[in-house]
């Protein structure tokens, strides 16, 4: 079916072409992107790539802002790797991961990573891009100073490498077991290497970083036995070192446990010989590790892994084939790509994972994921999976879910990865995907157990302010920084959970918590028509600039952005702020003022390139703002501005990104905007209609059924909407249900190059 459509839609041989081959990994490397251009499999659970510097999280005691630049370990700019790390997040706006390094170098041996200026003095070596390929799953590179052609790919669990070297009698194979993405030198809380056998290593390493107490397992095998082996251990003095000094434990053995360690491998390569080596991780243990590497790799080379990654990649990608330019399929499927990488597999493939609890379990009827940046992906890429990934999020909520159980505080995730909670950022958005989930039909588990896990969570008083939000409607800016976005955050969660109630029945529930949302109104000061903090007193603080971001009451915005982040009521706040037209007013300004330069004074992750006007796409609390125009009667609006949004915030550069990607949700949001509607409140059945980018776009669903979306008349400069028919029907309220959608059938678009007033 799929090689159908390709035809159907191409018709020459050039363009019917695998979409793995439209992605660029290298998209938003650059700047605020902080993505990386490394091997993985959808959802991967190994995310191998590039190290491109060895930045501390700390300088002099302090912060070291420079290390913002290397979220995703690999920046563009960079002119040297460093080596090859297994696990990374991609396009957060903070770090941790980093695991298990990986360098082949020749000649004499160095295990010091050297710097950026001399690399030399360490084992890192120089690179070019134009010696440079990254494709999904796959990546390679020249080292330069050491003439080895590095190649990576993965599957779920395990990470492949091959390495081919000179004829040299002086090879070497480093494992730092230091090395991570924001690294600091008391990150590594233990080390341990157990050498099997002259081709097979096993260990683990525990960290306490943006995840206090984070343990990855692993289990290494090469392609050819070493001749010798060795390691140094950066520990410094210790008061106590037991009685393993009776050992020489610094060459050839077998058992070692320290915090700071890099280990070596040598061999004798002849001229172009390659040495493969497989990786496995796993969240449990050191057996498990080596029953994911013989499982899922076992035998199979280098090549025969590289060969299934990228066919998975092609299996997702073909979710969504569209009709488009060439830059359009670009942006699109790397767009794709950004969107499959997270959240990550995080269980062992006999279904152990470890729990929030450190404990071991046994997952009975789902697969369990970690990485959820909620405060982002609840926006759009949770709904997009939805459409698109329906059991995987059906799995992704009952991971939450999981991590509720084993929680010893009773709450959702906020922000979690490897059995860890990290309390990033604001709000309780695991609330919204769960909400939309079930109410799109989308959970098999006890929704009744998830609504009162929903309930438990916004009614944790000692969380962030909650307690006096229930109490007072609002949280007083004297005890929290960021009392206004709080507010409102929790306002959209509450109205989320209200749905999900009034979806099960649950009348007192649904009363209650429709209630709190309509919190936000408390911060809304009229006299000036914007969000304000507001003291214990009631009284709002007198000194507010509505421009800054810094001291305010929010969190990644200012109040220009956050005045308009009542997704659930649009009308609501249409009316606080003066009606349609005075609301249309306000969005006209909104997109077309300019913001003085010390409005980035400080703001680490926003620069001009990530704004249109005051709008602030790179940030995510304006998502859905540029659809409120369907509520004031000027949807053209809406068409004209989600169209020039697609044109200037994604391009297929290094810095084509207008921020960070987050995990997917800055790409989710241009798959829905390209594809013509978007979910202004996730928890309800309804997207809004905007105006696609595409020409056509079929979108091949996991009931079986096909929903095509056709553009007539599309060029660049007909971003208007003239008529919208589904299924024939015409829409005229600018809204697509899910059910819709879910049904199959075709959404048809008449485009024009003049608004329709």
């Amino acid at each position: 079916m799929f090689f159908f459509m390709m035809v159907t839609f191409n018709m020459n041989a050039q363009q019917a072409k695998k979409l793995s081959s439209y992605v660029r990994p290298l998209i938003g490397t650059e700047k605020m992107g902080h993505t990386y251009p490394g091997a993985t499999v959808p959802f991967g659970a190994v995310q191998l790539s590039p190290e491109t510097d060895t930045i501390s999280y700390e300088l002099n005691g302090k912060y070291n802002g420079d290390v913002y630049k290397y979220c995703a370990g690999y920046r563009y700019e960079d002119k040297t790797i460093t080596g090859f790390s297994h696990t990374h997040f991609s396009g957060t706006g903070h770090s941790d991961l980093g695991d298990f390094l990986i360098m082949p170098t020749v000649g004499t041996l160095k295990l010091n990573p050297g710097t950026a200026t001399h690399p030399e003095n360490g084992y890192r070596s120089r690179f070019s891009h134009e010696d440079e390929t990254a494709e999904a799953g796959y990546y390679k590179v020249k080292l330069q100073d050491y003439n080895i052609l590095a190649e990576l790919t993965a599957t779920t669990r395990v990470g492949a490498h091959r390495y081919t070297f000179p004829k040299s009698d002086q090879a070497h194979i480093i494992l730092d077991l230091m090395a991570g993405v924001y690294n600091y030198d008391d990150k590594n809380v233990w080390t341990y290497v157990r050498v099997a056998d002259n081709q097979t290593i096993t260990g683990y390493r525990q960290t306490n970083g943006w995840a206090r107490t984070r343990t990855v397992y692993f289990a290494m095998k090469f392609s050819k036995p070493f001749k010798s082996y060795g390691q140094k251990n950066y520990d410094g003095k210790r008061v106590y070192n037991g009685f393993w000094r009776k050992f020489d434990q610094t060459k050839n053995f077998p058992e070692i446990g320290g915090k700071q360690i890099r280990m070596y491998f040598d061999f004798n390569t002849e001229e172009n010989e390659a040495i493969e080596i497989q990786m496995a991780i796993s969240p449990v243990s050191q057996e498990n590790a080596l029953e994911n590497l013989n499982k899922e790799a076992g035998q199979l080379s280098f090549d025969q892994i590289k060969a299934k990654a990228q066919e998975d990649w092609d299996k997702e990608l073909s979710k969504i084939v569209i009709k488009g330019t060439e830059d359009q399929k670009i942006n699109f499927y790397t767009a794709m790509y950004h969107t499959f990488i997270n959240p990550t597999i995080y269980i062992d493939i006999n279904g152990e994972y470890k729990g929030l609890d450190q404990n071991t379990h046994q997952a009975k009827d789902f697969t369990n994921y970690t990485t959820f940046s909620l405060w982002d992906t609840y926006r759009a890429l949770h709904p997009y999976f939805n459409i698109i990934q329906p059991k995987r999020n059906n799995d992704m909520v009952k991971s939450m879910l999981a991590h509720y159980d084993q929680s010893s505080l009773k709450m959702l995730p906020i922000w979690s990865h490897y059995a860890n909670e990290n309390w990033c950022m604001s709000g309780y958005h695991s609330v919204s995907v769960v909400a939309d989930a079930i109410i799109k039909g989308n959970y098999t588990g006890d929704a009744k157990a998830a609504l009162m896990a929903c309930v438990a969570t916004a009614n944790k008083r000692n969380y962030e302010g909650i307690g006096d939000y229930i109490d007072k409607g609002y949280i007083p800016a004297e005890k929290n920084g960021t009392s206004v976005s709080n507010t409102l955050e929790y306002a959209y969660d509450d109205w989320a959970i209200a749905q999900l109630a009034k979806h099960l029945g649950e009348t007192e529930i649904y009363n209650q918590f429709i209630k709190r949302s309509e919190n936000w109104k408390n911060n809304f000061d009229k006299t000036i028509g914007f969000m304000r903090p507001r003291l214990a007193d009631g009284s709002f603080k007198k000194d507010f600039d509505i421009l800054s971001t810094h001291g305010q009451g929010f969190i990644e915005g200012n109040s220009w952005n956050y005045s308009f982040f009542v997704p659930h009521n649009p009308d609501g706040l249409i009316e606080y702020m003066g009606g349609k037209k005075k609301f249309a007013s306000k969005l006209d300004k909104l997109f077309s003022m300019h913001l003085p330069d010390e409005f980035f004074a400080d703001t680490e992750d926003i620069t001009r390139e990530g704004i249109i006007g005051g709008y602030v796409h790179g940030n995510e609390p304006a998502h859905h703002v540029a659809y409120f125009y369907n509520w004031t009667g000027e949807a053209w609006k809406t068409q004209k501005q989600v169209r020039h949004i697609l044109e200037m915030q994604y391009k297929s550069t290094p810095d084509g990104l207008g921020g960070n990607d987050d995990t997917g949700q800055m790409s989710a949001w241009y798959i829905l905007s390209s594809l013509g509607f978007y979910p202004v409140a996730p928890g309800s059945e309804d997207y809004a209609i905007g105006s696609p980018a595409v020409e056509n776009a079929i979108l091949h669903l996991e009931n079986g059924k096909n929903f095509e979306i056709e553009a007539v008349n599309q060029k660049p400069e007909n971003v208007y909407v003239e008529k919208i028919l589904l299924n024939g029907k015409e829409i005229k309220n600018f809204t697509l249900k899910h059910s819709e959608i879910m049904n199959g059938g075709k959404l048809t678009f008449y485009m024009s190059n003049k608004p329709k007033k």
